[in-house]
């Protein structure tokens, strides 16, 4: 169990990783089991770019959506009769929460009688074996998987397999599915599963595809990442009359369409995460007919998706002029209008832009200005100790990289002269060691004069190792060296007695004796 939320947790994006524990505990707070499931669990597994996030519940999702909404969650549609939110959770990120369901399909082209189930059921009323996959979020079997059919093992040899012989019959959009993913990964259709294919396809199933089954068709070519080669796919199968008779890839801007994915993979690196749909439609129905598009967005669920496409042209033209003005007329304004504005507006102006100047602010805040901000921080701010420690380091790197920017601090001393007024006070000096009885006595006896020393050294001797001292001579004798025979005195004493104890102390003589005794020297 655990490996398969590791490899979840490692596969996901942050803002996936986000959304799921979102879900988790929204659907646990409501008492719902929750289940990761169809194509996130087939793209975590198989290796492939984690496009959006299939959760299942056993319970009603509609009873999730305010609490959805209160963490930031977009409603993007909802179908009444499946039981389905389409969501856009925080970060940018697309899901859709259905309920776990039966769907008896009792005549072909004709809605089907839907029923909750348990997620063993809803696993077996799905199209293919690599998509009847889930992934439990519930305490006591998170990370569990489920694969009644052995969907891993498809995933592992590269086929796509239907799960029963009727898939086509019962839901002719499943042929659609069919191309689609054999077109994305490359991979084949299992024996039996194209024979079944070729047999729908030969009995013209798909004049029984219903309408709300196009739309959904129509809003996943815009998700993929290789949208022009899926609609040449489509055209080739025939589909793509079925989904527009007057749409062809003839009428998409191919080149336009391939700067555009270009243009996203640059962002992407940058650490933006701009959301392409929009624009891949406006490019895969450039020469479309307006009545022929309008038909096409009224059939998209997503109604988020169909918003932004239609707003798309007139928001770039507002970011286009903002840019022409006075809010961009230098690199640093540029800059802080760039980062500010969507980043599905930068990405669709930076190919549509007409305009040489605002193509190269553009162009510039994607690769020339970067450069300049990994300049930051300045050596000379670790200098000055201004470093990430500081309260006031986001802004004045900020400040710095806006003046850099706009080239006023071109020189060291521009550079120096504008940080040392918001550099901290240098650090007090470190408190000096501390030394032991020893090492201070000997630090004060190096410091002192060598003579006074010595002449200490030999006095406290001469008191601790009680040999009579001569009283001080007067003045007009200091030049006698009256001090020189107590050394080796001490030193014969030392060595008659090597013990370590002191040696017996003499009497000293009265202090009558001793004031006859300097009465006799006068």
């Amino acid at each position: 169990m655990a490996d398969y939320i590791y490899t979840m947790e490692i596969r996901l994006t942050p803002g996936q990783q986000r959304g799921v524990v979102l879900v988790q505990d929204i659907a646990r707070a409501a008492g719902m089991n929750v289940y990761l499931t169809g194509g996130a669990v087939r793209d975590i597994i198989s290796g492939f770019s984690i496009r959006d996030l299939d959760f299942t519940v056993q319970g009603n999702p509609f009873k999730l959506e305010k609490d959805l909404e209160r963490a930031g969650a977009v409603i993007a549609g909802r179908d009444d009769d499946t039981k389905s939110l389409f969501v856009g959770l925080p970060g940018n990120v697309r899901a859709e929460i259905s309920m776990a369901r039966i769907e008896r399909h009792e005549k072909t082209g004709k809605p089907p009688v839907i029923t909750p189930a348990t997620i063993l059921e809803d696993l077996r009323r799905r199209d293919f074996t690599i998509n009847a996959m889930a992934l439990s979020l519930n305490p006591g079997s998170r990370g569990l998987l489920m694969d009644p059919f052995n969907g891993a093992a498809d995933i592992e040899a590269k086929l796509i397999r239907v799960l029963h012989n009727y898939a086509f019959l019962e839901d002719p959009s499943r042929l659609l599915r069919a191309s689609r993913f054999a077109g994305r990964f490359h991979w084949p259709l299992e024996e039996r599963t194209q024979a079944r294919y070729d047999s729908a396809k030969e009995n013209k199933y798909i004049e029984h595809i219903s309408h709300k089954s196009i739309g959904y068709e129509i809003e996943q070519i815009a998700y993929e990442e290789d949208p022009l080669h899926i609609l040449k796919i489509y055209e080739k199968e025939g589909w793509l009359e079925v989904l527009n008779p007057h749409w062809t890839s003839a009428k998409a801007d191919s080149s336009g369409l391939a700067q555009l994915l270009k243009t996203r993979q640059q962002m992407n690196e940058l650490g933006y995460r701009p959301d392409p749909a929009p624009a891949v439609m406006y490019f895969l129905t450039s020469r479309v007919g307006s009545k022929d598009i309008t038909d096409l967005q009224k059939a998209i669920p997503r109604k988020t998706l169909v918003e932004a496409w239609k707003d798309l042209e007139d928001h770039a033209k507002e970011l286009a002029k903002r840019l022409s003005g006075k809010e961009a007329a230098t690199p640093s304004r540029t800059w802080k209008l760039l980062s500010e504005a969507r980043p599905e507006m930068v990405l669709f102006l930076a190919v549509t832009a007409r305009q040489q100047a605002v193509a190269q602010k553009i162009k510039n805040f994607f690769t020339k200005w970067r450069q300049i901000q990994q300049k930051v921080p300045l050596l000379e701010m670790t200098e000055l100790h201004i470093t990430p420690q500081l309260p006031e380091y986001p802004k004045i790197s900020e400040d710095v990289f806006m003046l850099l920017l706009d080239g006023k601090l071109r020189s060291r001393n521009e550079i120096l002269k504008y940080l040392k007024p918001l550099a901290p006070p240098p650090p007090p000096p470190p408190p000096a060691p501390k030394r032991g009885r020893a090492k201070g006595a000997a630090a004060a006896a190096a410091s002192s004069p060598a003579p006074e020393a010595k002449s200490g050294i030999a006095g406290k001797k001469k008191a601790k190792g009680a040999v009579a001292a001569a009283p001080p001579p007067p003045a007009a004798t200091t030049a006698k060296p009256a001090a020189k025979p107590a050394t080796p005195v001490v030193s014969i004493k030392a060595e008659k007695h090597p013990v370590a104890s002191k040696p017996p102390a003499k009497k000293q003589p009265s202090s009558k004796k001793a004031a006859a005794k300097k009465s006799k020297k006068k």
